[in-house]
């Protein structure tokens, strides 16, 4: 059986390789063709790929030089924020008709509670479909869905039959789903981590399930509780349709490494800036001012400074960020330089029984899915 689980009915949705399916919906020219999102430029970084470009291991985060290597004949395509924003709220429309517990996690994917849903349907299976469908009908973009009993392991399954498909996992069946899944398609498992398990014989999570809580402590430090717990089925976070904000940044990479304090000075001030007008618009202000810099060898260095009192305003900003600068010696020329607040007065301390606390509840098998 599985132990402390409030069995709940999970939806997580996510857009097929939303930004380049926009771009081919609006411009029937690049229907069927590789194309990515971003990526332009001599630093420039991709955003999205289309599938057709992934058949040539072009992906997202990759830099435009490399995925234009390897495709040719790959195109470029300006991101338009403000399209994708404006599908992204077509698509949560649709979300609400279902449900109000509707956590969006970014614009192309969202959790969604309908243990209880407003069309009285029991099956989640049946509403993802419809979900999926209406999207298709009414936006003209494809949708991936996984379902199941908590967020993690739904999130892990909408990814099983991409693009444009979805998997349930039964609660009799998350056991051996979990069990056979390969640790790198585990939610929260970096490519460092993977490598990490795989040196230490952890291969899938039936692997990962015979190591002990305090095996996994000692050799993955704080997470090893989580691999712990989600590797049973064990995950308690529910469903928050109203996310509080931890942070707030902006950052910018530059088209040539910078060296010179004259120069970085003036970056500093674009980014404050950018990071005041974010804060003035969502209406938060942050005590803890973070600068974040890569080098040209890209290693990354932050630097901390946590103030007495709530800053939004840009002066305090720039003027923190550049103490940080001057904190010490920079180790090389810069290629990136970035400004992000924390601990903002949006943040409320929550106190929530820990797992071990909660008592074991046996699973209802026939709860329809």
């Amino acid at each position: 059986m599985l132990n402390d689980l409030p069995i709940r009915k999970i939806i997580h949705v996510d857009m097929d390789a939303f930004y380049a399916s926009v771009e081919q919906m609006d411009n029937p020219d690049l229907k069927g063709k590789p194309i990515a999102v971003g990526g332009g430029g001599k630093r420039g970084v991709i955003s999205a790929a289309s599938y057709e470009a992934r058949t040539f291991g072009v992906k997202s985060a990759m830099s435009g030089r490399l995925a234009e290597k390897l495709c040719p004949e790959l195109i470029f395509v300006r991101p338009r924020f403000d399209r994708y924003k404006e599908i992204s709220l077509q698509i949560r429309k649709i979300f609400f008709d279902y449900t109000d517990l509707v956590e969006p996690l970014s614009l192309d994917e969202a959790y969604l509670d309908v243990t209880e849903n407003k069309i009285g349907l029991p099956s989640a299976t049946l509403i993802a479909q419809k979900i999926r469908q209406r999207i298709f009908d009414e936006v003209g973009l494809t949708a991936s869905a996984g379902i199941s009993i908590n967020k993690f392991i739904a999130k892990v399954a909408s990814d099983y039959n991409k693009p444009n498909g979805q998997k349930t996992v039964n609660p009799e069946d998350v056991f051996q789903f979990l069990e056979d899944l390969d640790i790198r398609k585990f939610y929260g498992v970096g490519k460092v981590t993977a490598e990490k398990m795989y040196q230490k014989g952890i291969f899938t999570g039936k692997d990962l399930k015979a190591k002990s809580l305090e095996y996994l402590d000692n050799n993955f430090g704080k997470s090893g509780r989580y691999y712990y717990y989600v590797v049973r089925g064990i995950h308690h976070s529910e469903v928050k349709p109203n996310r509080i904000r931890k942070s707030l940044a902006a950052e910018r990479t530059f088209s040539e490494n910078l060296s010179s304090e004259v120069f970085l000075l003036e970056k500093l001030n674009h980014i404050s800036e950018e990071v005041s007008r974010r804060l003035d618009k969502s209406k938060v202000a942050g005590k803890t001012i973070t600068l974040k810099i890569k080098y040209s060898d890209f290693t990354l260095q932050t630097r901390s400074k946590t103030l007495p009192y709530f800053v939004s305003d840009k002066s305090i900003i720039l003027e923190t960020a550049k103490e940080l600068l001057y904190q010490e010696k920079l180790n090389n020329s810069v290629r990136l330089l970035g400004i992000s607040l924390s601990n903002l007065n949006t943040d409320k301390t929550k106190t929530k029984p820990s797992i071990e606390d909660k008592k074991s509840v046996s699973v209802q098998l026939k709860f329809e899915f």
